[in-house]
C-alpha cells in the first residue's frame, strides 16, 4: 500500500469522526442554575410524605464519613454518588430493584442540596424524568425534624 493511500484512509477516518462541539464554560453556580430550571425541587416535608406514601425513592448519596457522623435517613437507599447512574438506570445490568421504570419518583439527598441537583440532572439524562433532588439537603431534612437514624 502506498503512503498516499494510507494518508487518504487516515483522512477518511478522521473526517467520519465528529468532533463534540465546545461548550463555552460557566461556573458552578451558573451551572447550578441550569440544571435546577429543567426540574422542580422538593423540600423536606414533602419529601417525607411521598415517601412515606410509597410516591417517592429517596436516595442518599453522601460520603460515608458524613453518614456516619450525622446518621441516616430510615427507608432511603444508599447509593455512593459516583455509582448512581449504574445502579438507577432501569435499562442497566447493575440496577438496584427498585429502579424499574423511566417512571420512577427520585429524590436525590446529599449534605445540603448542591450535589445532589447535579445528580438530578444526569439521572434525567437517563430518562428518569421525575428525579429531583432535597432542597437543603440532609441537613434540611435534619433541621425539619424528620426522621434520622445512627
Amino acid at each position: 500500500m502506498s503512503d498516499a493511500t494510507e494518508v487518504s484512509k487516515a483522512t477518511q477516518v478522521s473526517d467520519a469522526i465528529e468532533e463534540p462541539e465546545v461548550q463555552v464554560p460557566v461556573g458552578i453556580d451558573e451551572l447550578l442554575q441550569r440544571v435546577r430550571a429543567g426540574y422542580v425541587r422538593i423540600e423536606a416535608r414533602e419529601a417525607y410524605d411521598a415517601a412515606q406514601l410509597g410516591e417517592a425513592l429517596l436516595v442518599d448519596i453522601r460520603y460515608a464519613s458524613l453518614r456516619e457522623r450525622d446518621g441516616l435517613i430510615p427507608g432511603a437507599l444508599v447509593i455512593e454518588r459516583n455509582e448512581l447512574e449504574w445502579r438507577l438506570d432501569p435499562q442497566g445490568s447493575h440496577r438496584v430493584p427498585e429502579a424499574e421504570s423511566h417512571d420512577l419518583r427520585v429524590v436525590v439527598i446529599c449534605n445540603e442540596g448542591y450535589a445532589s441537583s447535579l445528580a438530578a440532572a444526569s439521572l434525567h439524562q437517563l430518562g428518569l424524568h421525575r428525579a429531583t433532588d432535597l432542597v437543603g439537603g440532609f441537613q434540611a431534612w435534619k433541621a425539619a425534624g424528620l426522621p434520622v437514624t445512627s
